[in-house]
């Protein structure tokens, strides 16, 4: 019996991960149906990894290695990789590994032939690059989609512009990068024409409104993403006394003292709501803090791109997309 489609995709999506940049995940789907179509059946091994994911495998066959103290080195097995934590791709939700499936799906296809070609050439042309087009070390089920950007960019908080290469039904904004080459939060005197003009506003209101004390250069880095967590903890523990400690991080506590919010709903909680879409990359409308058609229509875009209940209602699992490491 030949694997499903939705079988492929199901474990594609949970392989990929919550990281993922929404471009590379919808490409990667869209990857594996024109293989289908083809009667090529591929799947998605992996996607977004953890920086201590990153350094499991890069302690695999080494004698000594400690990341942020603690030790990764592990010789029972063989070395797999030379990447250290923020020098992959992965690490950014911007790469993803495939593999080839039987005709039931029960077994993994690893040989290098015209199916795993032609699915990395359907790759190729969705925008990825491919790993076996390396001139040194060949990566045959590597793809990734990088705008450009560098590993040491992506580490100080650059995100890519990346836009769907097909049709969708999602129509997913992309925030425009800065035309002049600028750092990122850890700039000193940013110039008064660099980043994003939302991204400064957020930045500007989140410095105002709640003391994050950020540099505001419109570069969403993970300093914005930090201070946008502070400022939903600091309002879930002022209009609802959730008692929850004001460090930025998203947790288990956090997540359940979410409340959901919908349309009509006003407030700094929506203007959070609003910020946190815009930027991943969907479009709010006016950072006002109502609850009006432009967010809800960001919104329910948002959770059909994460594949969770387009209810159209923002709360835990929406939260969690957003905000969850």
């Amino acid at each position: 019996m030949t694997v499903a489609l939705q079988t492929l995709l199901d474990r594609s999506i949970k392989n990929m991960g919550s990281g993922m940049n929404s471009v590379v995940k919808a490409s990667a789907l869209e990857m594996i149906k024109r293989a289908y179509k083809e009667g090529i059946y591929a799947q998605i091994s992996a996607g977004f990894r953890s920086m201590e994911e990153q350094a499991a495998l890069y302690g695999q066959g080494r004698l000594f290695y400690s990341y942020r103290g603690k030790n990764y080195a592990d010789l029972s097995k063989p070395q797999v990789t030379k990447a250290k934590p923020g020098q992959s791709f992965h690490n950014f939700g911007v790469a993803i590994d495939f593999f080839i499936v039987s005709d039931d799906g029960k077994n993994a296809i690893w040989t290098i032939n015209t199916k795993w070609t032609r699915v990395a050439s359907i790759g190729k042309e969705l925008g990825f690059k491919w790993g076996g087009d390396w001139t040194g070390f060949k990566d045959y089920p590597h793809l990734e989609m990088t705008g450009g950007l560098s590993y040491a960019q992506m580490q100080l908080g650059k995100k890519p512009s990346l836009s769907l290469k097909f049709k969708d039904d999602d129509d997913i904004a992309v925030i425009e990068p800065p035309k002049k080459d600028v750092d990122s939060e850890v700039t000193k005197e940013p110039s008064k024409d660099n980043g994003d003009r939302t991204i400064v506003s957020i930045q500007k209101t989140l410095n105002s409104r709640y003391d994050a004390g950020l540099v505001v250069d419109g570069i969403n880095g993970p300093k914005t993403q930090t201070a946008l967590i502070k400022a939903l903890q600091t309002e879930l523990n002022k209009q609802f006394n959730k008692k929850l400690i004001v460090d930025g991080k998203w947790g288990a506590k956090t997540k359940a003292a979410i409340v959901t919010l919908e349309k009509g709903a006003k407030g700094n909680l929506t203007w959070i709501l609003q910020a946190a879409l815009y930027t991943e990359g969907y479009k709010p409308g006016t950072l006002d803090s109502i609850f009006g058609q432009a967010t809800e229509t960001a919104l329910a875009k948002f959770q059909k791109a994460k594949m969770i209940a387009a209810d159209k209602k923002a709360g835990k699992a929406t939260f969690a997309e957003l905000f969850a490491a």
